[in-house]
């Protein structure tokens, strides 16, 4: 025995799929309300969560070719979602979305924009965020490979070793071919 649908069960079927996938006809009716309620255009800038994606040069390039053929006379309104990333990619985002809006450009953070996407944040006019929004230390992270092995390291760290080292350095009596050694690494 088939199990056959009518046309109007399997257009709800398709519609509770694109729901639940977040498809476009679902976040397209959403948009366009909050264009007309912010009276500028909403664009989204969503990145995944899961490591090794990380907001990069290739995310600026494509977002700032979506700038160049928008109307942003009114304004911009960036949701953004992201655990953050390269820092100088964050600074070209801000960049793009400043001259192509004229410098009226806001970030609305439905969630979280962490690490460089708070940069991007600190870069807008506005910030728009609710109760349970979370914006993140700003703390560049430095990938350092060793063989097969990826090693993630804060930029703050690795400051502070290096003077810390410098400092024992310049405090020892002897040979200090050891400290000058680390501090070359």
């Amino acid at each position: 025995m088939e199990n056959e649908q009518s046309p109007s069960e399997e257009l709800v079927y398709i519609r509770l799929l694109e729901e639940r996938n977040q498809g476009p006809s679902t976040r397209q009716p959403v948009l366009k309300r909050l264009e007309e309620r912010r009276e500028r255009k909403v664009v989204l800038f969503f990145t995944s969560f899961r490591y090794p994606v990380l907001m990069d040069d290739e995310d600026a390039d494509l977002l700032e070719g979506l700038l160049q053929k928008l109307d942003l006379s009114s304004g911009l309104s960036l949701i953004l979602n992201s655990p953050g990333g390269m820092a100088l990619a964050a600074e070209r985002v801000i960049r793009a979305c400043r001259t192509y809006s004229n410098g009226d450009f806001e970030v609305i953070v439905p969630k979280m924009a962490k690490s460089a996407a708070t940069m991007i944040c600190l870069g807008a006019s506005k910030i728009v965020m609710s109760d349970t929004s979370e914006l993140g230390p700003i703390d560049p992270q430095v990938v350092l490979q060793e063989g097969d092995q990826f090693n993630i390291l804060s930029a703050w760290s690795i400051i502070q070793s290096y003077r810390k080292l410098f400092e024992e350095a310049i405090g020892t009596q002897g040979n200090i071919e050891p400290f000058l050694q680390q501090l070359d690494r």
